[in-house]
């Protein structure tokens, strides 16, 4: 059987880097080729990466966790967070799309600032630089878990091999080989998923025998909210409409949205989005809750619960296909988020880096070595190897700075450097504090990031008088 789960596996690795690779035939040599596709990418391909880029580890090895952990009440988050994601798509993205394109920025950073390279932009860029490398680090992470858990290989080892893959993928052909991958990936993935699903649904004796054996395990799993929530039921589906608009906060998504041309590509790549994500929720969701029946061991991984069920239900080729596109997806996803720190990096922290296509190249390697470290340190680290935990923190962080910035933007006001700086100082302290305290174990951090950058906001635009703000 490992021989066969090794070779299909291989087989797959090797049809994924090959369409990645293959961009290098209509690249072009410049940091826009590299950074935005040339402004010219496909609605479908754009979506189906955003999809990928968004979900990929953390959908796989986080989200089951998840699901496995809470069992029913996991619905809201599927929930909460697209119809979040829905009203980014048609405002915030809108917004995005258009600024980028008249003023060919390359970087959400940008945005925040009338000018590239801002004193506001360049806070941005390194809160984008922080965070990010943060969630490339839960990616390569994810990588690791799942070449672990099916292959029995060290973690370490996976997430070396994801280093290299990262670099790889993005000197190859910058975000275009990234959204190829993906592209090819979400493909297979959906396949193997709706397999998996079928197979588990089988083995847990259908719906109803997956209800009966979540409610004799504990009667909380199905129950549709969570017990003992300190902060009440509606701030907890709150955070998570929230997390969903702040998928518009997230760099390395942004980035597809900004590789279309048209508001027409922009409405159609929409489309393509949740006509792809909702189901694929769904299977991950049915996935986790079958994981929680079938593995009942109290040192059991929840993360590790589509990657086992993979091996306790299917044969080694179809383990292969899924092995492969999990890890894949996680690379990809990697690499988007040390694309997106690399622009942050040279359109705005050191703009005179902007137009150098090798500088560029030379960036991007230490932010891949960065999010690698990250990644192995977290592995001596209590509650380091956590994904779930590591994409809530990274992804709650970027949607405090960046939604509250991006919305008044939108809006029509233009906040001064001094006003754009204390939103985002105010929403990176409640998100880090809200941690520290514990808060987020009832109440996820989108709450209080973006609570604190508006409450910041309405208070300046109250207090400052008409000489010291816009």
């Amino acid at each position: 059987m490992e021989i066969i789960l090794i070779l299909s596996f291989l087989l797959f690795m090797g049809f994924f880097a090959a369409v990645g690779l293959s961009s290098i035939r209509v690249k072009e040599n410049t940091t826009d080729d590299y950074l935005v596709a040339g402004r010219g990418m496909h609605p479908g391909l754009a979506a189906l990466s955003a999809v990928s880029t968004w979900n990929s580890g953390y959908m796989f090895i986080g989200f089951i966790g998840f699901t496995y952990t809470i069992g029913y009440s996991v619905i809201w988050i599927g929930l909460a967070s697209t119809i979040g994601q829905i009203v980014a798509w048609i405002w915030l993205y809108k917004f995005i799309q258009e600024q980028a394109n008249e003023r060919g920025v390359r970087s959400l950073s940008s945005l925040v600032s009338r000018v590239s390279g801002a004193p506001e932009a360049k806070l941005a860029a390194a809160l984008s630089v922080l965070f990010l490398s943060v969630y490339a680090a839960a990616q390569l992470t994810s990588g690791g878990k799942a070449l672990f858990a099916m292959m029995g290989w060290s973690e370490l080892i996976g997430i070396l091999i994801g280093f290299v893959l990262v670099v790889a993928y993005c000197y190859a052909g910058g975000i275009r080989a990234s959204i190829w991958t993906d592209a090819a990936q979400s493909c297979v993935m959906i396949v193997g998923s709706v397999l998996l699903c079928w197979v588990a649904m089988g083995e847990v004796g259908g719906f109803n025998g997956l209800h009966d054996g979540l409610n004799s395990q504990n009667d909380n799993l199905t129950d549709m909210f969570p017990p003992d929530l300190k902060l009440g039921v509606t701030l907890w589906v709150f955070a998570f409409f929230l997390g969903g608009l702040g998928v518009a906060g997230q760099p390395q998504v942004v980035s597809r949205v900004m590789t279309l041309g048209t508001d027409r590509d922009r409405k159609q790549a929409m489309i393509w989005f949740f006509v792809w994500q909702t189901p694929f929720i769904l299977l991950m969701l049915i996935i986790g809750l079958a994981s929680r029946v079938t593995f009942t061991s109290s040192d059991f991984d929840p993360e590790l619960g589509l990657p086992m069920m993979a091996m306790e239900t299917l044969g080694p080729f179809w383990v292969g296909l899924i092995l492969a596109s999990i890890f894949a997806a996680t690379m990809s996803t990697a690499d988007s988020q040390v694309l997106a720190c690399t622009a942050a990096i040279t359109d705005d922290i050191i703009p005179k880096w902007s137009q150098n296509h090798a500088m560029t190249k030379v960036v991007t390697l230490l932010v891949a070595l960065l999010a690698t470290t990250i990644s192995i340190a977290g592995q001596y680290i209590p509650g380091g190897d956590s994904v779930f935990a590591l994409v809530v923190l990274a992804v709650y962080g970027l949607g405090g700075i960046f939604i509250p910035m991006l919305t008044i933007r939108w809006m029509g006001y233009e906040p001064d450097t001094f006003h754009s700086i204390v939103m985002m100082v105010s929403a990176l302290v409640a998100v880090i504090v809200w941690r520290l305290v514990g808060l987020n174990n009832d109440i996820f951090e989108s709450v209080p990031g973006m609570g604190a950058a508006f409450t910041a906001h309405f208070v300046m635009a109250r207090i400052r008088t008409p000489d010291s703000s816009p």
